[in-house]
């Protein structure tokens, strides 16, 4: 909190307690043979108005002498010295009133009748300030709370920012190392399909760079770069590769993480259809329905296919990513029975201007 925040909430604080302070120190000032009930309210509103001599000052006592930091020796001595002089010159304050109100004629004798009640005064200024200095401890250490749990979220987003870079980093050289060898298979065998997959590669890659530097995009472009991920792989497949989409229309405008479908398409193909001789089929379906996005990748497969090696960096990935954003919010599951291998994703769906 800054000087200036300080200082008016200080101000704000000060104006609700003056009315009671005023009251208080009216009522012990106005006693039998002492000063009347109408010289004590003026005395007690009177120094109440100026009361912030004791409260702010009590403020930057508080500050220059936490109270988790400072020995107890010197907590006392701070406060003590503080108390007795803000004591003394609000004493100074309710003399200077009582000789100023003694001008008027209803009121001559008050400055000697104030006088009498001095100690009374001064006694109430030590209390207050200490009750000023009880709130302010109080006020700190809520505000350090408030600093502490604010600095912890600010960390948790910032390592969730950074472990979200770093997976999205492992991601774009899984799909250029898995391409190049796609268009290395292709050289020897069929040099004018690989120069045609080298320039739709280059074009994949440039959309994946765009989209890899945002936090989320919008479902339609994520299935524009599928489209042209499979250009790429239909190249290299021909009629073995068929890809089949049931996107629902209202889906398209969602929002989720850049490259999340990507590595699931690209495990499709490189361990589906890719050990299937006659080819087979690689569908993607996404229906927006109360409140959350489900999508669903399936292709077929061979379940007695010996598997293939691999880090399993894809299917890792995605989850990795969605328990990062969204935590226990978002699933996924993978249904291998039959001959379909099918991933599933249900993510809370988010509107462009919460993202």
């Amino acid at each position: 909190m800054n000087l200036n925040t300080a200082l008016k909430n200080q101000h704000r604080i000060y104006k609700v307690a003056a009315l009671p302070i005023a009251a208080v120190l009216a009522f012990v000032l106005q006693t039998p043979g002492g000063l009347t009930w109408l010289e004590a309210g003026l005395i007690g509103f009177g120094l109440a108005s100026v009361g912030e001599v004791i409260s702010l000052p009590a403020w930057y006592s508080c500050r220059i002498a936490p109270i988790e930091r400072t020995p107890l020796w010197r907590l006392l001595a701070t406060h003590v010295v503080a108390a007795q002089i803000l004591s003394l010159l609000w004493l100074g304050l309710g003399k200077l009133l009582a000789r100023a109100l003694s001008f008027f004629p209803s009121l001559q004798g008050i400055e000697g009748r104030f006088a009498e009640r001095a100690a009374i005064v001064y006694g109430a200024g030590c209390v207050f300030y200490l009750l000023a200095v009880s709130f302010h401890y109080v006020a700190l250490a809520q505000e350090a709370t408030h600093e502490h749990e604010a600095r912890a979220m600010q960390t948790s987003i910032q390592a969730r920012d950074a472990e979200l870079k770093a997976l999205k980093a492992q991601i774009n050289p899984h799909f250029l190392f898995n391409s190049l060898n796609s268009i290395s298979a292709l050289t020897s065998v069929d040099p004018v399909r690989a120069r045609d997959m080298c320039v739709l590669l280059g074009d994949f890659l440039r959309l994946t760079l765009g989209l890899g530097e945002k936090a989320v995009v919008h479902f339609s472009e994520e299935l524009e770069l599928l489209q042209k991920y499979l250009a790429i792989e239909k190249i290299r497949f021909g009629d073995r590769l068929n890809m089949q989409e049931n996107i629902q229309e209202e889906s398209r405008s969602c929002m989720l993480p850049p490259l999340l479908l990507q590595p699931l398409v690209e495990n499709a193909v490189k361990h589906g259809i890719a050990s299937l001789p006659e080819g087979g089929n690689v569908r993607l379906s996404a229906e927006r329905q109360n409140g959350r996005l489900a999508i669903v990748v399936e292709n077929s497969w061979d379940p007695d296919a010996p598997p293939r090696r691999s880090g399993g960096l894809g299917l890792k990935n995605v989850q990795q990513r969605l328990e990062a954003r969204y935590g226990k919010e978002a699933s996924l599951r993978v249904n291998t029975e039959g001959e379909l291998f099918q991933v599933s994703l249900s993510l809370p769906v988010e509107s462009e201007e919460k993202a």
